[in-house]
């Protein structure tokens, strides 16, 4: 069914692409320029939104043996993401239950134990108290009470996705509303990790907008590759989540075909986001490759941090893994030296209060659902809110 659901999206873009016409917003939208600014916003926002939904975490293949673990930091939250010997992804607050100590320092390995720094208080892969410094004279505790305290997870598509307060509710399914068939498509499950580097930048918002802006491709990315893409957008969405593609003359010569054998790889280009922090971009230069940005709010209104991860499909040879790497590179000018270092100049235009809003245009329909959906977010003042529009959609 998510081939026959990609082919109708491929459908759709041969439809405009042949009649030169493109999905227009009903109007222009305007954004106060103080969501971009205001501390007691962006706190809402942290709250309403990154506390309560799914964040992607990590990928499959991070941790994809038995015992191997992966430590992170995620909005202030140090995180323990571990298989299992059982093959199940868990995830846990870092944080001994002893005195609080980090037990893991952040990065990746394989471990059978993890031991805490400051105490030597031992847990195992699933987060079990296993061993504490000179029990006899400690005195009595029950140690199946004192394991690292769970977070809600999920692995889905080869993502990983949790929570990052204990006992939020939890339903990925509703989150995602369908969305995973799609990502299923892409085949992030069966990827290597090449690389990964990390980018800062502005508002989390401003950062994202770019992700979901094709507008901008020829303009300012036009000495890189700018030129090559046009600036027009197709977009479609599942829930809060959008793939946003462009008129695409070479999809006219699948029609020969039969739908059925219409290749994923020509079919699944453009940028898949998933709400509210990450875009997928698919690449074929020289052989398919993925860059995924992970964006997440910094500790401040107008900080944020990117990383973006390199995914290779299957086991690539070194000549493969070099000539990604030498992708990376180029990627990484793009988005810091151009979008970022634009962004982080809004950023600053804005907080000198020349202008009251921002403008979105009816070509920008991307950036405009997503202000749709942070703004209601931020409106559902309690849970029951908060999962009946997810359940129902933003009102019309």
């Amino acid at each position: 069914m998510s081939h026959e659901r990609l082919v109708q999206s491929a459908k759709r873009v041969i439809e405009f692409t042949r009649s030169g016409t493109l999905p227009l917003a009903d109007d222009v939208m305007r954004v106060p320029a103080r969501n971009y600014l205001d501390a007691d916003r962006w706190q809402l926002e942290i709250d309403r939104i990154f506390r309560r939904m799914p964040l992607v975490l990590a990928f499959s293949c991070e941790v994809a043996e038995p015992h191997s673990y992966r430590a992170l930091d995620v909005l202030g939250v140090p995180v323990l993401l571990t298989r299992g010997a059982d093959g199940v992804v868990r995830s846990f607050i870092n944080s001994c239950s002893h005195r609080g100590a980090i037990v893991v320092p952040e990065g990746s390995g394989t471990a059978r134990r993890f031991t805490c720094p400051y105490h030597a208080w031992n847990y195992d892969s699933d987060g079990a108290l296993v061993g504490i410094l000179d029990r006899e004279t400690f005195g009595h505790i029950d140690a199946s009470c004192h394991g690292l305290t769970p977070l809600p997870v999920e692995e889905r598509a080869g993502i990983i996705f949790g929570g990052v307060v204990p006992g939020m509710p939890f339903d990925l399914d509703l989150h995602l509303a369908g969305y995973d068939a799609m990502l299923e498509l892409l085949g992030l499950d069966d990827c290597t990790l090449v690389g990964t580097q990390t980018v800062e930048g502005p508002n989390w918002k401003l950062c994202y907008d770019g992700y979901l802006d094709f507008y901008h491709l020829p303009i300012l990315h036009k000495d890189t590759f700018g030129p090559t893409f046009p600036n027009k957008m197709i977009s479609e969405a599942w829930g809060p989540h959008q793939r946003t593609t462009q008129p695409d003359p070479r999809l006219l010569k699948l029609e020969a075909l039969p739908e059925a054998e219409w290749p994923v790889r020509r079919i699944d280009g453009g940028i898949w986001t998933i709400f509210p922090h990450v875009s997928v971009a698919p690449f074929d230069a020289g052989g398919r490759y993925y860059m995924v940005s992970v964006l997440l709010p910094g500790p401040t209104p107008g900080t944020s941090t990117t990383t973006q991860y390199f995914l290779v499909p299957d086991q690539p040879d070194e000549a493969r893994v070099a000539a990604v790497r030498q992708q990376m590179e180029f990627l990484l000018h793009v988005v810091r030296d151009e979008d970022y270092f634009t962004c982080s100049r809004i950023q600053r235009a804005l907080a000198a209060g020349a202008k009251e809003h921002v403008v979105f245009g009816r070509n920008e329909e991307p950036c405009q659902v997503f202000h749709r959906w942070v703004d209601a977010l931020v409106g559902a003042a309690d849970l029951d809110s908060f999962r009946r529009l997810l359940h129902e959609g933003l009102p019309a």
